[in-house]
């Protein structure tokens, strides 16, 4: 696992395989700061060039800053001038209202590549029982980057309990998210505004994961489902050699591998579909490390997969 996943805190459960720090609840935003790892800031400086081989003739390049972290000085990347940074302890006082007055509660919170990548995660309060055993908690995750990969992101985010699988939660016209891109200044105020924080959409989101778990398939709707996720053709239902890791482990995690495949509302369900799919991404997939496998899960081609996975389970219903 990635040393850059030590620098969070976590309070509760655990989370990926023991690292970080614990805290207990409740506790103040600088606590948080320094035991996320976020109690630094990004600094920007000239880029400078050399354009001779003695290294005696420096040029500035007036149209572009490298950004750097104050602490350790490693720097983070070069971007435009107009690039509008947000800070490591903004991400984390995105929350303070909330916490104080919304009754959410910081959960996790830490920093991706180095510091080019930063977030924190809040429970809402909400929580909803699919079916007996099968609790789905929602979240906020606030993120931003500061190498121009993501812009900084808030958006609902669901949690399965008995596994942590992730889904994004739709909510209204919003669709649960909200992107600044960093050639504007991020406003919390009007970030929270844009969201709906009273996640007026929760109910219509577990209506239809409710809908899910009764909704049977059969073995041949379920090899279909996979390799439509997949974009992989459907071939004879015999076992193949041919059949890719993928389509073979989402088989697996389906019929009785996957945390929870076995509970009922799961089990031969199209809400087992899309759990198969959202450990497939969040826990099995192949990654460069546990860094790579949470940004992908969060912002990149895991996200995409699992909102295609879930898309075509909600097909199903129709």
């Amino acid at each position: 696992m990635s040393h850059l996943v030590e620098t969070m805190a976590y309070v509760g459960a655990t989370p990926w395989h023991g690292l970080g720090n614990q805290l207990t609840e409740q506790q103040p935003i600088d606590v948080w700061l320094h035991e996320a790892g976020m109690n630094w800031t990004i600094e920007q400086s000239d880029v400078l060039f050399n354009v001779s081989p003695d290294g005696m003739h420096i040029r500035m390049h007036r149209d572009a800053k490298v950004l750097y972290r104050s602490d350790t000085l490693a720097p983070l990347s070069v971007v435009s001038p107009r690039y509008k940074v947000v800070q490591p302890h903004e991400v984390l006082h995105f929350y303070n209202d909330l916490v104080h007055a919304g009754g959410f509660e910081l959960e996790t919170a830490g920093v991706l590549k180095g510091g080019k990548k930063l977030w924190a995660l809040a429970r809402t309060g909400q929580e909803t029982l699919v079916r007996s055993g099968d609790k789905v908690k929602a979240y906020l995750l606030l993120a931003t980057s500061c190498d121009g990969t993501l812009c900084t992101t808030a958006q609902f985010t669901s949690v399965r309990v008995v596994c942590n699988n992730t889904l994004q939660i739709a909510v209204g016209d919003s669709q649960g998210v909200v992107k600044v891109p960093h050639s504007t200044v991020f406003d919390p105020r009007s970030v929270k505004d844009a969201l709906g924080i009273g996640l007026s959409g929760w109910e219509a989101f577990m209506a239809n994961i409710r809908q899910l778990s009764k909704r049977t398939v059969s073995p041949e709707e379920a090899r279909a489902f996979f390799a439509e996720v997949l974009d992989e053709p459907l071939l004879p239902q015999q076992e193949d050699p041919a059949l890719s890791r993928a389509m073979q482990q989402l088989t697996m995690l389906y019929s009785g591998a996957g945390m929870g495949s076995m509970l009922t509302g799961t089990r031969g369900t199209a809400w087992g579909l899309v759990n198969a799919v959202t450990e497939y991404v969040d826990h099995r997939r192949r990654a460069r490390n546990q860094d790579y496998r949470l940004d992908s899960a969060w912002f990149g081609q895991g996200a995409q997969l699992k909102q295609k996975a879930l898309d075509k389970a909600l097909v199903l219903l129709d």
